[in-house]
């Protein structure tokens, strides 16, 4: 890894010169923009780490925060908890873009970095239903959304600024440790809950074993803020401050949108296309093996963690690939490869031997790497840095709320209506084909200037 600093190099203007200057380029510290990526994918790692936590111990939670009586209600009451997260997603990225753009982006992350570390611990804490009655799910739903509402800031965030520090020939594979840290959090927090689920029984998993991966949100939050804040801000940001002597004007909520209209609707697309393939694998697919095809849980769970062990592994080569080659023939391969072979990916997986299922599912995760590697790099060169975290923010999140956290739910209700256990296939399909259309469109970005930035550099 390599990249960052603010440390520029100057050429003397020419007084009597009327013509503006080439902006000066930004040479990089590697040592700061190692511990840029660290800290950036940190705060990745530890959302999805709540993830795979949350929805590996759903059955569990159902029983400690509703009343008892209706496994199956408990479970919808407790998904609807984490379902309500993502409606104030959009609000987070409302507030914390522009604020990222307005007092800058380290701030703000650092900000973030409480709030989502604070609202996993909090769950730790919360009494039973049995304890205080109804306030034990108000209280469940009340960190849930404090989760959101931080997590909502914190994707668009840290994409920019891994973005802005790295040196432009290889932002794709710098930006690509930020899609690790999810993978990483992902297996994290999935695989303690497995591990306990095994070495605990039931009783001791219901009176406080659950507890324990949420806490362990305290400590990462701890050494994620540490990181954050040993950082200085990014060096397109610090440039956009001195292009001005007095304090930077607010830019207004409408220009982020309006004025970023055709950016906007790119990234729509495109994280469409990224985030309803990534929710159908890695939080659909485990419920399909198990509920709609008969798989043993536990299995159907370790295939899982093993594609994205894969999926780290190839992540940051494929983040490489991006640089060289370019973000968008990676991934339009991407779209081309769901849109050619999310049924026949479907098809093994249905075949339901451990083998079958194995080399669909790791298919789909190869397929999905595509967008995974790409797209951190890719979605902060769609804004210009005056407004890139605000407008970036509303794009990813409108985009994810919408289509991304919705992608279980419509897939089961297709099915539930159609019948057709291919439903899944055609809905990655559909997504693709959306995709492909943004990726058509797309302005390649790789070994180039972030809009609005000065060069970034390697240092000799």
């Amino acid at each position: 890894m390599s990249a960052a600093t603010a440390a520029t190099v100057t050429a003397p203007a020419c007084p009597s010169s009327r013509t503006q200057a080439p902006p000066e380029p930004t040479v990089t510290d590697p040592a700061l923009v190692r511990r840029a990526v660290k800290a950036a994918a940190l705060g990745n790692a530890m959302e999805w780490f709540d993830f795979g936590v949350y929805s590996y111990i759903a059955v569990t939670l159902g029983k400690v925060f509703f009343p008892s009586g209706n496994p199956t209600a408990q479970l919808l009451s407790t998904f609807g908890a984490f379902a309500a997260a993502f409606l104030v997603r959009p609000l987070g990225g409302v507030v914390f873009g522009p604020l990222g753009d307005r007092v800058g982006r380290q701030k703000v992350l650092a900000v973030t970095m409480i709030m989502m570390a604070a609202g996993t611990f909090a769950i730790g804490l919360i009494p039973s239903y049995a304890a205080i009655g109804v306030w034990a799910p108000v209280l469940l739903l009340a960190a849930r959304l404090v989760q959101g509402f931080s997590t909502g800031g914190e994707y668009a965030g840290a994409s920019t600024f891994i973005a802005e520090y790295a040196p432009d020939k290889r932002r794709g594979f710098l930006g690509s440790w930020l899609e690790f840290g999810t993978l990483a959090g992902y297996i994290g927090g999935a695989g303690l809950v497995t591990l306990m689920t095994a070495l605990l029984s039931d009783g001791d998993l219901m009176s406080w074993g659950w507890r324990v991966p949420f806490l362990i949100a305290g400590p990462m939050g701890i050494v994620g803020l540490y990181l954050r804040m040993r950082l200085e801000e990014t060096p397109a940001f610090a440039a956009e401050v001195a292009k001005s002597e007095a304090a930077r004007p607010r830019v207004p909520l409408r220009e982020m949108v309006t004025g970023q209209w055709r950016a906007l609707l790119l990234c729509v697309g495109l994280v469409l296309v990224f985030n309803v393939t990534d929710y159908m694998l890695l939080s659909y697919m485990p419920s399909y093996l198990t509920s709609e095809l008969k798989y043993d849980e536990t299995h159907g769970l370790l295939v899982v963690l093993a594609v994205m062990a894969l999926m780290m592994i190839v992540q940051p080569f494929a983040g490489a690939l991006t640089d060289r080659v370019g973000r968008r023939p990676v991934i339009a391969a991407g779209c081309a490869g769901f849109l050619l072979l999310s049924v026949p990916a479907l098809l093994l997986i249905r075949e339901g031997s451990l083998l079958a299922v194995g080399l669909g599912m790791a298919a789909l995760g190869l397929l999905l790497v595509c967008f995974t590697a790409s797209m951190p790099a890719a979605l902060p060169a769609l804004f210009p840095t005056r407004v890139r975290y605000g407008s970036l923010s509303i794009g990813f999140n409108v985009s994810v709320s919408l289509f991304g956290g919705t992608t279980p739910l419509v897939v089961t209700a297709l099915i539930g209506a159609t019948g057709d256990m291919m439903m899944p296939a055609y809905y990655m399909m559909a997504a693709a084909v959306i995709g492909g259309v943004a990726t058509w469109y797309l302005t390649e970005s790789a070994a180039r200037p972030l809009p609005g930035s000065p060069p970034s550099l390697e240092p000799r």
